[in-house]
C-alpha cells in the first residue's frame, strides 16, 4: 500500500506531551483528540495539516508516557504515517496496534518541511517526490503490517476469531 503526504518535520525527542497535551487526557474521542494534535509544539498544526500528510521526525519520537492517546490523536488529525530515525518502544508498539504506520531510517534527517513523499508500507521504501531522492525504512515486521491492514490490533484480533 502507498501512501502520499506532504512532509510536517520536527524533531528530536517529540514527546506524547506535545503530540497531546496532558490536559486532553480526559477523553479518548478521537476527533476531540486529533483538534489537539501537537498544538503546543505548533498552535497552527492541525489548521494546515491534511489527509494523508506525514509527520516526520528525528530520534526518539513518541517518547514519555505510555499513552495509547497519541497515535490516536495523529491518525485522527489526518496524519498517514510517521517517519522517525528512532521511535520510543512503547509508542511504536502503540502505533501497530492502533493501525498508524510508522518508517524508521536514517533518512529522516533529509526530508525538509513541506517534501512530499510517497511511502510503500510493504517495502519500507520512501520516494521523496520534492528532490527525487529515495530512502530505505526497515519495513515492518508482516504480523505489524497484518494489524495494520486490519485497522489497528482490535479489529485484527476480531478478524482472526471470525468475528468480522
Amino acid at each position: 500500500m502507498n501512501l502520499y503526504g506532504k512532509a510536517w518535520k520536527f524533531g528530536d525527542n517529540v514527546d506524547t506531551d506535545q503530540i497531546i497535551p496532558a490536559r486532553y487526557l480526559v477523553t479518548s474521542d478521537p476527533e476531540e483528540l486529533g483538534r489537539h494534535c501537537l498544538e503546543d509544539a505548533d498552535p497552527e498544526f492541525v489548521k494546515k495539516v491534511r489527509i494523508g500528510d506525514v509527520l516526520v521526525g528525528l530520534r526518539n519520537f513518541g517518547c514519555g508516557s505510555s499513552r495509547e492517546h497519541a497515535p490516536i490523536a495523529i491518525k485522527a488529525a489526518g496524519v498517514s504515517a510517521v517517519i522517525a530515525k528512532s521511535f520510543a518502544r512503547i509508542f511504536y508498539r502503540n502505533a501497530i496496534n492502533l493501525g498508524l504506520p510508522l518508517f524508521e531510517t536514517d533518512a529522516a534527517e533529509r526530508i525538509n518541511q513541506g517534501d512530499d513523499l510517497e511511502l510503500n508500507s510493504a517495502t519500507g521504501e520512501i520516494q521523496n517526490l520534492t528532490t527525487g531522492e529515495s530512502y530505505r525504512a526497515h519495513p515492518l515486521p508482516v504480523f505489524a503490517r497484518e494489524i495494520m491492514a486490519a485497522g489497528g490490533l482490535m479489529k485484527y484480533v476480531a478478524r482472526k476469531k471470525g468475528l468480522a
